[in-house]
């Protein structure tokens, strides 16, 4: 089975390079924020954002050496997807990611808000260096869909009533926007024409969306050190996904069990029952596999390459994180 190691074989060398620049752009700031940013950038994880845009950077140029702006832009983008980790793991009291510690486990809650917001305000001062309205404001985008999507899943925990649209706006906030945007910016650099632009965004878009589901699904059948997360750990927070939706039209049973937050000791149990043995993870699935599959068609019209066949890869390395 295809690896993210294996994806990113092509641009392995520009992410070694990324990591240590990461270090050395997160500057001298107050030492506790620049060790729990230090902490973050120590903790592993594939670095796929950042991959992808170097990725189709590599794509779309014949330059053994990728320009400055380019590499910036990875940057960046790890920084906003780094920052919003910190944030998520604080709304969900999450006490491990990637498998090490959270920042607000091993500093404390306020640190980590003060991190995250310190990262925020690191990317968005390199992005302004970048000196490119058009990739600030899709940058900028990015960093309000983000609150927007945390806010969503807030104001709807253990309401399921919400509508299956909702979940994907709020996946496409909490996922998708940046992958989609960051694809689109990198497009913007490289002086791609505006319908190339929009087949970056919507393969950026269709991925994070596969990635989400997938992610969803994961929850129910996956363990703590795949997720690199607790499992089971949505559906106990309220937090509704495409597997519980789908079980939801199958039994309506579980709506009451959520609306109630699980208030009877074996309720969660029960729920967690009625959605494995429905067929929703079947269905979630083929969600997943509809939005990789229109991903991966989007860009056929890139020139061919080794950085073209790995992000013609990346969906289905997404996909198979289920098998």
């Amino acid at each position: 089975m295809i690896t993210a190691t294996d994806i990113l074989k092509p641009v392995e060398l520009d992410l070694e390079a990324l990591l240590s620049d990461l270090r050395s752009l997160i500057g001298a700031g107050h030492p506790i924020l620049q060790a729990a940013a230090e902490h973050l950038f120590s903790a592993g994880g594939k670095r796929l954002r950042p991959g992808i845009v170097l990725l189709i950077s590599r794509a779309l140029t014949s330059e053994n050496n990728l320009p400055v702006k380019h590499r910036k832009l990875a940057q960046i983008t790890e920084m906003i997807h780094t920052a919003s980790l910190v944030h998520d793991d604080v709304v969900d009291e999450a006490d491990t990611r990637r498998g090490v510690e959270t920042v607000h486990s091993r500093f404390d809650s306020r640190i980590a808000v003060l991190a995250g917001d310190f990262l925020f305000a690191q990317a968005s001062w390199h992005l302004a260096n970048l000196e490119n309205l058009d990739v600030v404001k899709l940058l900028s985008r990015v960093i309000m869909d983000l609150a927007e999507g945390e806010i969503k899943q807030g104001i709807n925990r253990f309401d399921s009533s919400q509508s299956f649209e909702s979940y994907l706006e709020k996946s496409y906030c909490k996922t998708a926007s940046l992958i989609a945007n960051s694809s689109k910016a990198i497009g913007v650099l490289s002086n791609v024409d505006q319908d190339n632009l929009e087949s970056l965004y919507f393969f950026g878009k269709q991925l994070g969306l596969a990635f989400q589901v997938v992610d969803d699904i994961l929850d129910f059948t996956g363990n703590d050190k795949q997720l690199g997360k607790p499992a089971a750990n949505d559906l106990q927070s309220g937090y509704l996904t495409a597997p519980v939706f789908y079980a939801l039209e199958e039994n309506p049973i579980l709506g009451e069990l959520i609306n109630d937050k699980f208030s009877k000791k074996d309720d969660l149990d029960k729920a967690l029952s009625l959605v494995r043995d429905s067929s929703a993870i079947q269905k979630s699935r083929e969600l997943a596999e509809r939005f990789a599959s229109e991903s991966k068609n989007s860009i056929s019209w890139l020139p061919d390459s080794p950085s073209k066949k790995a992000l013609l890869e990346l969906p289905e390395f997404v996909i198979s994180r289920l098998y």
